[in-house]
């Protein structure tokens, strides 16, 4: 059977993942990762939201990205058959006009500061964040934590310092990574950016079990 070693893991806890409903914002070189761990580990029903289509240089780290120049939520829902795709800008008038009240958890694989902090004030109680994996190389360094323990990322501290000045007093999980930036540029790594996404679903799994 496809799931049987996730059942000997989970136990009866597996129907949990099994009828859970997971927003996916997100799917490039954090998120593609997210969503085959989810795939795999039987959370299928995942509605999957991106604009982007998939260039040459995303190849070097993202799931599907050898289909150049295709939506990548499309190529996506055909290596992964039972999610949703929605073809969108994930922006804060975006997260504003979105309904999220059918999901258990959202998941936050995005890069735009704005749309983060919409996300946060909008869906809180449900959700995980990334903040990214670029210009890093130790895939151990990576925690899981509350949003106000983060640390050592510039990018965490960034979203925090936008939280507080939006008035957001709520709590989330985020997965972040203390390790100094290897160079000044995008530069990625797949250790690293997939580590994220096997984080971030790990997160999701914990917290769909927890409820």
């Amino acid at each position: 059977m496809r799931y049987e070693r996730c059942r000997m893991l989970f136990g009866e806890d597996h129907e949990k993942l099994r009828k859970a409903k997971v927003l996916l914002l997100g799917v490039g070189g954090v998120g593609g990762f997210c969503l085959d761990c989810l795939f795999r580990t039987g959370i299928t029903d995942v509605t999957i939201v991106d604009f982007d289509t998939y260039d040459v240089t995303n190849q070097n780290r993202q799931i599907g990205a050898e289909a150049t120049g295709r939506i990548k939520v499309e190529r996506l829902s055909e290596l992964y058959p039972t999610v949703t795709p929605i073809a969108a800008r994930v922006d804060a008038a975006w997260v504003e006009a979105f309904d999220f009240t059918p999901y258990d958890v959202v998941l936050d694989a995005i890069d735009d500061l704005r749309a983060k902090i919409a996300l946060a004030h909008q869906t809180h109680p449900k959700l995980v964040s990334a903040t990214g994996g670029a210009r890093k190389i130790d895939p151990t360094k990576i925690e899981i934590d509350s949003i106000w323990e983060t640390h050592g990322d510039p990018f965490a501290r960034k979203f925090r310092y936008e939280l507080k000045k939006s008035g957001f007093k709520g709590d989330f999980l985020a997965i972040f990574s203390p390790e100094a930036p290897k160079c000044t540029t995008k530069g990625s790594f797949v250790g690293v950016t997939g580590a994220f996404g096997l984080a971030l679903c790990s997160a999701a799994v914990q917290k769909i079990l927890d409820t």
